[in-house]
């Protein structure tokens, strides 16, 4: 697989850091690392990534939305990880979900998943006004809810 840059959403920086780390480590770059659905919007706009990896239950705001958002500027391949998988796969029931715990193995299924093509699901069209209000070992698991090493 290609180097991708890869922009993580995640309100809980042990597993952001942690993840940021396995990504490296998987030869990626991680562009941006950001915990808050405000900072993620402006984050993506700014570095574009190839892929988004975002929790979709942040402490401010919502992962969903950021997914929304960004994708009103151009499609970009994302994953929501999260420990509430059931939540996601009834409102985006083609989205790539892996869930929480998950190993390095876990995450490189869904990475290779989501950069296939035709997959993911189609993305809700927002208003503009609404776009406009926010500016431009292997298998063992690695991220818990809370956290775990």
């Amino acid at each position: 697989m290609k180097r991708l840059r890869i922009m993580v959403v995640e309100d809980d920086a042990m597993i952001a850091f942690l993840l940021g780390e396995i990504l490296k480590a998987m030869g990626h770059d991680v562009c941006a690392s950001e915990g808050i659905e405000e900072g993620a919007i402006a984050a993506a706009l700014r570095c574009k990534p190839d892929l988004m990896i975002v929790d979709e239950h942040l402490g401010e705001g919502s992962g969903m939305r950021v997914v929304d958002v960004v994708h009103g500027n151009g499609p970009v391949p994302h994953i929501f990880v999260s420990g509430d998988v059931k939540s996601i796969e009834r409102r985006r029931p083609l989205s790539v979900i892996v869930q929480k715990p998950y190993s390095e193995a876990d995450l490189a299924r869904a990475i290779q998943k989501a950069m296939s093509p035709g997959s993911g699901s189609p993305i809700p069209q927002l208003a503009p006004t609404a776009m406009s209000k926010k500016p431009p070992p292997a298998d063992r698991p690695i991220v818990a809810a809370g956290w775990q090493t």
